[in-house]
């Protein structure tokens, strides 16, 4: 009879997280990588994901991504967001660490290789010190273009680093999530403990009395939701972001319950009390940095 190898074996030895790596490819934010879902093959047009509309892209860039025939917010990479909401040339990234392949996932390297291509990141988290509207702070931003915005080893060591670093500095921590994928599968369990590390970070940050502001944009579900995003001091969202752990379609189908047309999305968290406020993106960086004045 075939053995039947068991999975116990990947815990048997210290695993290796993440590995920092010397050489970045981009810290550029000026230099815009879109990954928007609406092209068209026409660089100069975007066809709106909602209501068919051709948008000119130097208007789509000069109304944050937001379409102005009908309002639907287009998805923003982390370095468009960077250029939104921090005031010039006051980034200073955190030192850069890169995902492994702790289960010998086939094509996870690849895959990670892929996205390190299209985002410009070396994974799903840009994060590092900066300030908005002249008040430091530590700012992370979830890239939904790098596997989904999902939170594996790097991007749960990143957050940890990123309340750690706030600490130490005495700086208050914006989060800007946008996560579909929750935990990565890829890395099984590694990716699941996160949620727990991150979680107890936030719970070390708010202990030494600091400020932690969450903001959800779409989609922002599963683990990540489950972590840290859902456990700022203040909870703002963008409109109509998607917010939850499972989504509508899956709640629905668990419960056998018709759920409500608007379940899951940033008004109807806000109308049960799960979030703060819902804020619109073209004043994002102005109420952040009101936020940031109160809490000093």
């Amino acid at each position: 009879m075939k053995k039947v190898r068991p999975m116990l074996h990947v815990f048997r030895n210290k695993p290796k997280y993440a590995t920092v790596r010397t050489n970045k490819a981009s810290q550029d934010t000026a230099e815009i990588n879109s990954s928007h879902s609406g092209q068209t093959g026409d660089p100069q047009w975007t066809r709106c994901d909602n209501c068919s509309s051709l948008i000119y892209n130097k208007e789509l860039y000069k109304n944050h991504f937001v379409c102005h025939h009908c309002g639907f917010y287009f998805r923003m990479s982390a370095l468009e967001r960077l250029q939104l909401l921090v005031d010039e040339n006051t980034f200073q990234p955190a030192e850069p660490l890169v995902s492994v392949n702790p289960l010998d996932f086939p094509g996870y390297p690849d895959k990670i290789a892929q996205c390190q291509n299209l985002t410009q990141l070396d994974d799903a988290i840009l994060i590092g010190e900066a300030k908005i509207e002249g008040y430091s702070c530590v700012l992370g931003i979830i890239d939904f273009g790098f596997i989904g915005g999902s939170m594996g080893s790097v991007v749960g060591e990143q957050i940890t680093r990123g309340f750690e670093y706030g600490i130490a500095k005495q700086l208050p921590v914006v989060v800007v999530s946008g996560g579909g994928g929750g935990a990565r599968m890829q890395e099984g369990i590694f990716s699941l403990m996160q949620m727990a590390k991150t979680a107890q970070a936030v719970g070390r940050f708010k202990q030494a009395g600091l400020f932690y502001l969450s903001v959800l944009t779409h989609p922002t579900m599963g683990g990540i939701y489950a972590s840290f995003a859902s456990l700022g001091d203040i909870i703002l969202a963008e409109p109509k972001a998607l917010i939850g752990f499972a989504g509508p379609r899956i709640v629905a189908e668990t419960t056998r319950q018709k759920i409500p047309p608007d379940f899951q999305t940033a008004e109807y968290a806000l109308r049960h009390g799960m979030i703060d406020g819902i804020v619109i993106r073209s004043e994002m960086k102005a109420t952040i940095g009101k936020l940031l004045s109160l809490h000093l």
